[in-house]
């Protein structure tokens, strides 16, 4: 097979069930109990509310589920969100994984500036480019080589996959909520409305901004009270 180099992600919406209205009926069970299934009234002032007040729990009786396919390390880091979150990942002792590797596109910052806690990214130069790709297409190139060595020799997959590294692609799926879904959002962009900074990998915020793409669409009142409330999951 043909190595394939790619600086993208991707991120597709498989199932979704989630509307504002799930938001707005759980809440007014809490004053309607079971009229609340039938009930009318406000939904932008009562997500608005709620969303601003961080009444949580409302926004947590609805469902994404997305596929994304992103280089290992982006899904190691995304694996750390744990609550409300159920994932299931492609894995190497089933089948043989695909030569994809993750190469830095010309635009993603190269450089870090300053000390943890106290630094920025700035973009490199023409020489740190095709450093980085050079030095980085070669390894790929040996790694996946030695992985194919190995499975024609009769090594386990399980095995063989240990020589490659954490840029190449894997895939999975993310099941969670609105509630979850929010949360990461709001540690994984970074935007000038957010009140609390965030940081974020350049690469998990590609996978962040095409899920909040999805979740504007779907829950645009929702949404719109996270912009809002400065991006605060509630």
């Amino acid at each position: 097979m043909t190595i394939t180099y790619r600086s993208d992600v991707t991120v597709k919406a498989v199932r979704t069930s989630s509307t504002d209205d799930d938001v707005t009926q759980a809440a007014r069970v809490s004053t309607l109990g079971a009229e609340a299934v039938d009930a009318q009234g406000s939904t932008k002032g009562l997500i608005n509310f709620l969303m601003r007040d961080r009444h949580g729990s409302p926004f947590e009786h609805n469902s994404f589920t997305f596929y994304i396919e992103a280089p290992i390390f982006v899904a190691r880091e995304f694996f750390r969100h744990r609550a409300g979150w159920s994932y299931n990942e492609e894995s190497g002792r089933y089948k043989e994984l695909n030569p994809v590797f993750y190469l830095p596109a010309p635009g993603r910052p190269l450089v870090q500036v300053g000390k943890p806690g106290a630094y920025t990214f700035e973009p490199g130069t023409d020489l740190h480019y095709t450093v980085t790709s050079g030095v980085a297409t070669e390894a790929y190139r040996h790694a996946w080589s030695s992985y194919q060595v190995q499975l024609r020799a009769g090594i386990a997959r399980e095995v063989a996959r240990n020589v490659l590294p954490v840029a190449a692609y894997t895939s999975f799926l993310a099941t969670c909520n609105a509630r979850s879904l929010m949360h990461f959002l709001s540690l994984r962009t970074s935007k000038e409305n957010a009140k609390v900074p965030s940081f974020p990998l350049r690469e998990i915020a590609m996978v962040a901004e095409g899920m909040e793409a999805h979740f504007a669409e779907q829950m645009p009142v929702t949404h719109g009270a996270f912009e809002k409330h400065g991006r605060v999951a509630p």
